[in-house]
Formats: structure tokens, sequence, C-alpha cells
């Protein structure tokens, strides 16, 4: 089953893996309909796309592989 596209606080923290209270922290944009307060996943998907990577990302070190073989 894939993941709901616009989700509640809860499940957009669970998504990201982080608790509520440090995803309200983040400032991330929300849509609303009635009373809901949603948030995007793809909105969600661009956040963590973004945030830096600590060391090599995996494909780097695949790329160099391959370099020595050309």
């Amino acid at each position: 089953m894939s993941q709901a596209r616009l989700m509640k606080i809860h499940d957009a923290a669970t998504y990201l893996g982080m608790s509520v209270t440090k995803l309200k922290s983040k400032g991330l944009p929300v849509r609303r309909d009635g009373g809901n307060v949603l948030y995007d996943r793809l909105d969600l998907d661009d956040y963590a796309d973004n945030l830096p990577y600590d060391g090599k990302k995996q494909s780097e070190g695949v790329e160099e592989w391959q370099k020595a073989f050309d």
C-alpha cells in the first residue's frame, strides 16, 4: 500500500521519523481542508531530499569504483 499524499501531523511526523514537536519546529508548509491541517508528502520528500549527508552518499562510492574500470 502506498503512503497517502496528504497526511495529518502524526502521520507526517512518523513518515519523516521524527516527533510531532520536531516537525512543528521545522516550519514546513501545510495545506488546509476545512479544519484539517495536512502535510503534503511531496513537501515532506523535498525536505528529506535536501537534508545534508554526513559523509559520502552510497552512490558516490559506486561512481568512483566504476571510474576505475573506464
